[in-house]
């Protein structure tokens, strides 16, 4: 199946014409949940990675129509997609153990890592020539050079990973038991700082900054709360938590209100605003500088499980699936597959003035 259309991508306008007042839904969707969103950095195509064991590769066009472009097969559920920084790779990483490349000029996908555990992330590293950094439920981070068949290096966890990522030269990876390792990538194999995260309750995502002078991350965790931590200890009076993700049972009540996971957190490329989606359907923006949300909205009934932006922040792709957070026995029939495009109003996304 051929990718593009042309041999040379064409990097989609500012979306005008979409419309603002209804999310565009991706034509053809995943069959299963949906695990992983990714937009390339040079254009607006997404990628979609799913526990129907596949990756899909969408081009999203200036109307916000979409259309299908490639697809590949992992033989296992698909948990993790990524891009390298020329937008002509997208990576991802499964249950099968393995991490794969899709050549987006070639349309082939190879085999380019292995774990002996379901791989649960993958991320580009821009250093040197590039590498694939892979994280699994092995207990491992492996740096992959996509010239050898065997990693770089190999660093042990204490725990299974469950989330990670890279903001180049910060890497932040979260493990089960809460714990979070912090890298510099000038030394990746050793993290120069191990914590405990700041949330009492299971890490679910973490993410690092984007847009600060200060580097950092936010954490997410399956008690509807999350976390806002600076790396250096100078900045550590900017640290703070708050909960979301909430829904009051009874009004007034004092404990009373059910708890949903925060199931990702999307950093906007350009503001360095952020989203958090939950297994409660909702949405919210916030501004961790000003400590204030931006906007809220409710989605199509049923979990939100993944989200990203694009590359110039004005599009917000989330998508409708379920999140596992009630285990297998939650994976009723009947589940929503769905994929959304909101085009982002400036005043949505931009930071408030500080109080």
């Amino acid at each position: 199946m051929s990718f593009f259309s042309s041999t040379t991508p064409t990097v989609v306008a500012p979306s005008t014409s979409a419309t603002s007042e209804k999310d565009m839904e991706v034509s053809e969707p995943p069959t299963d949940s949906i695990s992983s969103l990714a937009f390339s950095p040079q254009a607006d195509y997404l990628a979609v990675g799913s526990w129907d064991n596949s990756v899909r590769i969408y081009e999203v066009q200036s109307t916000g129509q979409t259309q299908g472009k490639a697809m590949y097969q992992h033989q296992g559920p698909a948990l993790s997609v990524c891009w390298n920084k020329e937008g002509n790779k997208v990576f991802s990483g499964g249950a099968d153990n393995a991490a794969r490349m899709f050549d987006v000029a070639t349309g082939q996908p190879t085999q380019v890592a292995q774990h002996d555990a379901p791989i649960k992330v993958v991320r580009w590293i821009d250093a040197q020539s590039g590498i694939l950094a892979t994280a699994s439920w092995d207990k491992t981070v492996k740096y992959w050079d996509l010239r050898s068949s065997q990693p770089v290096a190999s660093v042990q966890l204490p725990e299974r990973c469950y989330t990670l990522d890279v903001q180049y030269p910060l890497m932040v990876v979260g493990t089960a038991d809460r714990d979070i390792q912090i890298f510099n990538l000038s030394n990746p194999a050793t993290p120069f700082k191990t914590m405990k995260s700041p949330l009492k309750w299971q890490t679910r995502v973490i993410t690092c900054f984007t847009a600060s002078p200060n580097s950092g991350f936010a954490v997410g965790s399956v008690e509807g709360r999350v976390a806002i931590q600076y790396i250096d200890d100078k900045d550590s009076s900017n640290n703070f938590s708050f909960k979301c993700h909430r829904r009051d049972t009874t009004p007034n009540a004092k404990d009373q209100a059910l708890v949903y996971a925060v199931n990702d957190i999307s950093f906007h490329p350009v503001h360095g605003t952020f989203s958090t989606c939950g297994a409660d359907g909702t949405i919210h923006f916030w501004d961790k500088d000003a400590r204030t949300r931006l906007k809220s909205f409710e989605a199509l009934p049923g979990p939100i499980s993944t989200t990203a932006f694009n590359k110039t922040g004005n599009i917000f792709a989330y998508a409708v699936s379920y999140d596992w957070s009630k285990g297998h026995s939650g994976m009723t029939p009947g589940h929503v597959n769905k994929i959304m495009l909101h085009a982002c109003k400036d005043e949505e996304v931009r930071k408030r003035p500080r109080k």
